[in-house]
Parts: structure tokens; sequence; C-alpha cells
């Protein structure tokens, strides 16, 4: 499988994060795809979504299902 060019990817941490560097950072301006990456680690691997399953993930989060 072939991993997906990221290059041009705009991370950003939630505002909801706190100071302790334990948080996720996003990237959502890429067509097709959302990057999901380790704050402490940003040169390390990402995970890669369908924009479809990270708004169900989202949803779940949000209405506590998950």
């Amino acid at each position: 499988m072939l991993s997906p060019d990221l290059s041009g990817a705009e991370f950003r941490t939630s505002t909801l994060s706190g100071a302790n560097n334990n948080c996720v950072e996003v990237a959502t301006n890429l067509p097709g795809l959302v990057a999901i990456r380790d704050s402490k680690d940003r040169n390390g691997p990402a995970l890669t979504f369908f924009p479809a399953a990270w708004n169900n993930f989202l949803t779940g989060i949000r209405n506590e299902e998950i």
C-alpha cells in the first residue's frame, strides 16, 4: 500500500488540548483525506482517514457513543 503525500498537510492542535502536549494534531486541508499525528512526534507516522469516516468518529465522540 502506498503512503499518501502529506507534504502539504496543515496540521492544527485542538483548542481543547491541554498544556502537557498529550494531544493529537489533525490536517483537514488535503483533498479526500484527513491526517492525524501525535503532537509530540511531528516527524513520526500519521494515520489517515477518509473524511466521512473521520466525521463519523467525531460524531460518535460528541454523542458519547465511543
